[in-house]
């Protein structure tokens, strides 16, 4: 947790650099590296005995790192582990109907509970490129999608809570199909 970035830092709020392809072993292993510690944050017994907060998404820009890649490891509607790690992600379709978190999101960046909901679209397909250099076209939905826009937006210098009402916490779109996932 000590090498995460905190709210605030300029990093987090800057559009990073593209990431050349193929990508350097350098920028590879900075990926497995942010994938165990996914993984462990995960572990309960490894996340309690390092104190680690859980997460399902890590960016490089959150490890202090100006680069356009980001790790994600989450269960599918399965309970399958999901695992991804994605150079130069660029959102290239979505739906038009949205989904939230009814409890809202949260980031490893963010020390505090932020209330309200984040709205994001409910289906995505994302062009990027894999660790071993080569251009991937994924399609996510559900969860899926909400863990994928998180991070591309952290590459974008776009918090979540960027995206909720700020008058209103807990008003969503009315002008779109929207449900609680």
């Amino acid at each position: 947790m000590k090498d995460i970035v905190r709210e605030g830092a300029k990093i987090l709020r800057k559009v990073t650099e593209k990431v050349s392809i193929p990508p350097s072993a350098e920028d590879v292993d900075t990926l497995y590296c942010m994938m165990q510690y996914l993984k462990n944050s995960q572990d309960p017994e490894l996340s309690r005995q390092y104190r680690l907060r859980p997460g399902v998404g890590l960016s490089a820009n959150q490890i202090g790192l100006d680069k356009r890649m980001f790790v994600a490891y989450f269960p599918d509607e399965k309970g399958e582990s999901q695992e991804y790690m994605l150079i130069n992600p660029k959102i290239i379709s979505h739906s038009v109907a949205m989904i939230y978190l009814s409890d809202g999101e949260g980031c490893l960046s963010v020390d505090r509970a932020v209330k309200g909901y984040v709205p994001r679209y409910q289906r995505i397909k994302v062009r990027a490129f894999n660790p071993a250099g080569k251009e991937v076209v994924l399609s996510f939905k559900g969860y899926g999608a909400i863990v994928m826009q998180h991070e591309i937006d952290h590459l974008n210098g776009i918090m979540f809570y960027d995206h909720i009402n700020k008058k209103h916490p807990y008003l969503l779109p009315s002008d779109v199909p929207i449900e609680a996932l």
